[in-house]
């Protein structure tokens, strides 16, 4: 299930017009229920961060943009998706899983696992890019379309807040495979994350591709 999804043109008027989480929030509404406003700040929050990611030139104005893509079957939620093609015109998703940490410690002993600030004091959770990474396995091992049709998914995580010098953990080589499958980018790597993108994404799709992801036959 989309909670939003347009193309990045509408994407970037809507977060340059300050409409995008008031859009977010009118769906998430209609379609799964209430949710907080702590959620929906997070949302105006990590689109401003993405808007600045996406506004490249490189990446077609009419390519898929998703917020809140709820996995069939599961309680799992992708944050952001990119829909478009490559430049073998093969269809191509990039998942991207945002945070605002600003703070991780590595968790001895226990795979892909760290320790964060969420609510009040420290608790663990997984490794962004083992999240993301593992959104990409789901669907990729589920969805029927997405096997049929070829349709390439490329994991990523954006912690647009998080300063990595001063978070080496995040880093950590303990984390290192799943970095590999999903890397990762911190405050002022903007720029690389645009390039990731664009490494995948070279003509839009109009949203066709997330039409297909949403609507997909569930093995």
């Amino acid at each position: 299930m989309l909670v939003y999804e347009g193309t990045k043109n509408q994407f970037c008027n809507s977060v340059l017009n300050d409409t995008i989480s008031d859009e977010i929030y009118d769906i998430y509404q209609k379609k799964i229920g209430k949710t907080s406003k702590k959620e929906i700040s997070s949302w105006s929050d990590s689109m401003q961060y993405m808007y600045k990611v996406v506004q490249s030139e490189e990446i077609p104005n009419n390519c898929g943009i998703a917020i809140e893509f709820r996995i069939p079957s599961t309680s799992k939620r992708v944050d952001f998706i990119i829909s478009g093609k490559d430049e073998n015109n093969t269809s191509s998703v990039i998942i991207v899983e945002l945070k605002r940490w600003d703070e991780v410690h590595k968790v001895e002993g226990k795979e892909a696992v760290v320790l964060t600030p969420l609510g009040r004091g420290l608790h663990e959770t997984t490794h962004p890019s083992y999240q993301a990474w593992s959104y990409h396995s789901l669907i990729k091992d589920y969805n029927e379309t997405v096997q049929k049709e070829n349709i390439e998914i490329y994991p990523c995580a954006y912690l647009h807040n998080l300063d990595k010098n001063n978070n080496p953990d995040i880093l950590d080589g303990a984390y290192a495979y799943y970095i590999k499958q999903a890397p990762i980018y911190t405050k002022g790597e903007a720029l690389k994350l645009q390039r990731f993108i664009t490494k995948f994404i070279k003509y839009g799709d109009n949203r066709e591709i997330l039409y297909k992801i949403d609507n997909g036959r569930l093995r």
